[in-house]
């Protein structure tokens, strides 16, 4: 089962003083403003959870009449501890039960969703970033395998989950049995890869799976370049809007020559995330900060008429 290439970005459309883990979120005229921008660019957007953020998208969606497809995400929290966790990522049991049942309350809703709106979902995944070494939500491979047997009792959408490149080489392989396809994420800079070896990196990143299982679909659903970093995780001079623009020009190109669906990382800046310091890199993804202002990546990787740009997908 093949997911339709295309132009394709992650969309999360929290503003300045919007936060998911506080509950406030953006308005429906907020999210409909963002989504008439990324309609011009792009044929696919990738959200993350089946909350009130979805539910404003899709509302949006189908009252405005905008064309795009929605791969459609369950936010899961962890069902284990994980002492490999940079930041600490140790729970009470309590914790963990409770984890456990929203989860699956976000899996149940994740199968309304897609009922409900079929029409704008292109596919839908199971979970993000929960099974990698470092995760602070890890969840067992068992359990992931559970929640895809779930959804496919209900639903005939392509089903993924959305993970970092390592982990399914070797742990995964029982999970991907079950996916229609593989979703993978590739982050040179977070690796301390310099521009000169970015985009060779994401190749070797994305053939490291997808050599693994010549026969399923690999797509790329987060790979990004920071425009700002105070030097965590990041050093300061390899982030910066110019890089971006390079590193996503490349990956353009590398999606249509070779046919490789990618979700760009991300559309707007996100300042609700990661620490207080404002130069924070999880802050700098956007192609557009946060004021939906565009970066220099709009100007060198839209240059392209709209026309040529629709007949290249």
């Amino acid at each position: 089962m093949n997911i339709k290439h295309g132009s394709a970005i992650c969309y999360s459309g929290y503003r300045e003083d919007q936060n998911p883990r506080l509950g406030i979120y953006p308005s429906y005229d907020q999210v409909k403003e963002d989504l008439l921008i990324l309609s011009k660019y792009w044929q696919h957007i990738r959200i993350y959870d089946c909350g009130p953020h979805a539910d404003i998208v899709f509302n949006v969606l189908e009252g405005e009449k905008i064309d795009l497809k929605v791969m459609l995400g369950a936010d899961i929290g962890a069902e284990v501890g994980n002492p490999n966790c940079p930041w600490g990522a140790q729970y009470s049991d309590s914790q963990l039960l409770e984890n456990k049942n929203a989860n699956e309350a976000q899996i149940e809703r994740l199968i309304v969703l897609s009922k409900r709106y079929e029409a704008y979902i292109s596919s839908v995944s199971i979970g993000n970033e929960a099974s990698v070494d470092w995760s602070d939500h890890l969840v067992p491979v068992d359990r992931l395998i559970g929640y895809v047997r779930r959804i496919k009792e209900e639903i005939k959408l392509p089903v993924t989950f959305c993970e970092n490149y390592l982990p399914w080489v070797e742990k995964l392989a029982p999970l991907v049995a079950e996916l229609d396809f593989i979703s993978i994420h590739t982050y040179p800079v977070w690796e301390y890869k310099t521009i000169e070896e970015a985009i060779d990196y994401t190749k070797q990143n994305y053939d490291f799976v997808a050599n693994r299982y010549p026969d399923k679909q690999v797509v790329i659903t987060e790979a990004g370049w920071a425009t700002q970093s105070n030097g965590r995780g990041i050093e300061t001079w390899n982030a910066s809007p110019e890089l971006q623009a390079t590193y996503y020009q490349q990956l353009l190109d590398w999606s249509y020559s070779d046919n490789i669906l990618i979700y760009v990382f991300e559309a707007f800046d996100e300042p609700w995330k990661g620490s207080d310091h404002p130069q924070e890199p999880e802050k700098h993804w956007g192609l557009f900060d946060v004021n939906r202002k565009p970066k220099k990546v709009m100007a060198e990787l839209f240059k392209t008429s709209d026309k040529e740009l629709t007949a290249a997908c």
